[in-house]
């Protein structure tokens, strides 16, 4: 009898303290926000829905295609959002802004944000695939190390948005 009072009263306090604990990398449900290639490689303060599915393979076609974000000024330059594509820990899209024919300016506008380390990587990894694109001048860069599949979403993404600028 009493080691049934004993492991009775273990499992009890087991479960409690079972319940009563909270992940360390919950990332919290707001926006993530746009990471452009802005000097510095700092985030810029517009928030942007990160991506809420993700397949449980490895990256699959772009899942939703997004036309021109803004019409062009007299000086040329416009905005062009690129398909979202889905990668092994979410979606990632890029948006260009290209004057006279060159890119100017990248911005990843959806990336994985589930986890603190999937922030942890992007924070690292998608300032330098941004100031890569525009040095390129094109989809070829190089992807980052320990951010494999988030440089290929982002180099496939990139390439739809030159597809739909015609460049």
């Amino acid at each position: 009898m009493r080691r049934a009072v004993l492991a009775s009263t273990v499992t009890a306090a087991g479960v409690v303290l079972l319940l009563s604990l909270k992940p360390h990398g919950s990332a919290s449900p707001g926006a993530a926000p746009v990471i452009g290639s802005d000097p510095g490689g700092t985030a810029s303060a517009a928030p942007v829905t990160p991506g809420a599915s993700s397949s449980g393979g490895s990256s699959s076609g772009g899942s939703s295609p997004s036309a021109a974000a803004g019409a062009g000024n007299a000086s040329g330059t416009r905005v062009v959002t690129g398909n979202a594509v889905d990668t092994r820990y979410g979606p990632v899209q890029v948006r260009i802004t290209l004057s006279g024919g060159r890119i100017t300016k990248a911005e990843v506008v959806q990336y994985p944000s589930e986890s603190r380390r999937d922030l942890e990587i992007n924070q690292f990894a998608l300032p330098r695939l941004n100031q890569e694109a525009v040095s390129a001048q094109s989809a070829r860069v190089d992807a980052v190390a320990g951010a494999t599949y988030t440089s290929e979403g982002y180099q496939r993404s990139l390439q739809s948005a030159l597809d739909q600028a015609g460049v």
